[in-house]
């Protein structure tokens, strides 16, 4: 994968890929074998060169590398790179050459299933396909089944219906959205085809085989954002072209031993959940209606009482405030899968309890807000997310807890979200790394009396007592990536590198190509 090839090329050949493709003043370059999306033949007979340094060629010979090309900001752009040869034989030669190191190339897809969302964002998704992603999937001899969908769960139903094993990967284009969807059916169709009851709080779900690419094409983008680093579509399906693979970690939600639904990025009770349930009625006023939501919910300043229970990620060799953002072949993701998995096994071998009952901690109190992050939740509005050195990985979540403060404390917090400060450097702000959680607001404890001594009973410790305030004694709803849950009572549990995707990880800033 490491390989380079390296060949003299004339700068001047007339362009024959993007308008947007710009040259370079280098007389050679190297391009990575595992970046190269495919190789041509150029025909260059009846086509004038004035490069005094090819003209005496009697016969010039030629290919076209068509590969990746890095610009600012973690985009990709398809770029194409032409070589000369003296000799048809040579320019055959290396053809034939690069061709086979291209096959060998086992991670690539070659035939995919495409679900497009035709209404999400601003109803562009079939668009950006046909001009943006279809070339370079055409290009790569990549073959795909397309499916427009009509109405909502349709990618969801269709994964349950079809087979899919002819497939070597699913691609969504749209949202945040409808990629809930299609991760919902993969999952779903995987545990039913090996028996997995998804409904039992503490099943071990089994990871799919198949990879999801995302082609961004929504109003937030975060799980694509929190991933590659951008919400471009041509860097995403340039990704899912040279066949990276990226393993991502996805909580279940649980509710009286049922399953409400998997998230992969935010579980937010209070502001968020407020914001959403708010913005589903005002659905009239598109994108503007979150910023309506927002403010409104803002402006309430509503704190809801509850209890939090959670056991800590002991595992993870990261932490919430470590300043460490995951990244691409990020250690503290392959090192943590590695000790839970020696955690796992000491467990089943009965060297430890696999739920240590005096590990459960609890929190009881007022809370604005309780966000709960597998990634970091980064989008265009919030560049370093709602929890900057969140992985992807990990087989842990963040759970931020936001106690009841002044408006004006509430706003501080908020705007360190878009600027480069500490957004957990608040005495009502409390960040704890988990991998499993629990959550029953005040109004369900009192209706359940016999809750409390259950609590005592399994945690072993009650909850520091809160003088009463002003909350109502009222639930919020949770936001699940986008989506409500009206039950207020939830059971959270993470269940490390469940599925993949089409990426690799947030790269290191790297000087770009000087000419990006």
């Amino acid at each position: 994968m490491g390989e380079l090839i390296s060949v003299p090329r004339v700068d001047d050949l007339p362009h024959r890929g993007p308008p947007d493709e710009e040259k370079s003043d280098f007389d050679a370059c190297s391009v990575p074998v595992s970046e190269i999306i495919a190789v041509e033949e150029t025909d260059v007979h009846g086509k004038h060169h004035s490069s005094g340094k090819w003209q005496k060629m009697e016969k010039p010979y030629a290919f076209t590398v068509h590969c990746v090309k890095r610009a600012r900001r973690h985009r990709w752009k398809w770029a194409q790179v032409t070589f000369w040869c003296p000799e048809e034989q040579l320019c055959h030669l290396w053809l034939q050459t690069l061709r086979e190191m291209l096959e060998k190339l086992t991670s690539r897809p070659k035939h995919l299933l495409v679900f497009i969302n035709p209404f999400g964002g601003k109803g562009q998704g079939k668009r950006i396909y046909e001009r943006k992603v279809a070339p370079l999937f055409t290009l790569a001899s990549i073959t795909t089944d397309i499916i427009v969908t009509e109405h909502a769960n349709q990618a969801k139903e269709t994964l349950y219906e079809i087979n899919i094993d002819k497939y070597d990967g699913i691609v969504s284009v749209g949202g945040d959205g409808m990629f809930s969807e299609v991760l919902h059916g993969l999952i779903g169709r995987t545990q039913r085809s090996a028996g997995v009851n998804q409904n039992h709080p503490r099943a071990v779900l089994v990871p799919s085989s198949l990879r999801i690419g995302i082609i961004p094409a929504g109003s937030t983008d975060c799980v694509c954002y929190s991933t590659v680093g951008t919400s471009d579509a041509e860097t995403s399906a340039l990704h899912i072209v040279v066949g990276d693979s990226l393993a991502m970690d996805v909580s279940s939600v649980h509710h009286n031993s049922t399953l409400l639904r998997y998230s992969v990025s935010l579980l937010g009770y209070g502001f968020y959940g407020d914001i959403i349930k708010d913005s589903e009625k005002k659905r009239w006023l598109g994108l503007a209606r979150y910023d309506f939501s927002g403010l409104k919910t803002f402006l309430s300043h509503h704190c809801y009482e509850g209890t939090v229970s959670f056991l800590p990620a002991q595992h993870t060799v990261g932490s919430p405030r470590d300043g460490k953002p995951c990244r691409a072949g990020c250690f503290v993701c392959r090192q943590s899968k590695q000790q839970l998995e020696e955690e796992q096994k000491k467990a089943l071998y009965g060297l430890e309890a696999a739920e240590d009952v005096e590990e459960w901690q609890v929190v009881c109190g007022k809370f604005l807000a309780i966000n709960a992050t597998n990634m970091s939740c980064a989008c265009r509005r919030s560049p370093r997310g709602l929890s900057p050195a969140a992985h992807l990985g990990d087989g842990s979540s963040d759970l931020i807890l936001i106690r009841k403060c002044s408006r004006f404390n509430f706003l501080r917090f908020l705007i360190r979200h878009t600027n480069q400060q500490d957004q957990f450097d608040f005495t009502f702000v409390e960040v704890y790394r988990v991998k499993k959680f629990q959550f029953t607001s005040k109004h369900v404890e009192d209706e359940d009396s016999d809750l409390k001594e259950e609590g005592k009973k399994r945690f072993g410790h009650i909850c520091s007592s809160h003088p009463s305030c002003c909350c109502a004694v009222s639930n919020s709803s949770w936001n699940c990536d986008g989506e409500v849950l009206h039950s207020p009572a939830i059971e959270v549990r993470v269940h490390c590198q469940l599925v993949r995707l089409f990426a690799r990880g947030i790269e290191e800033n790297l000087k770009p190509d000087s000419h990006s």
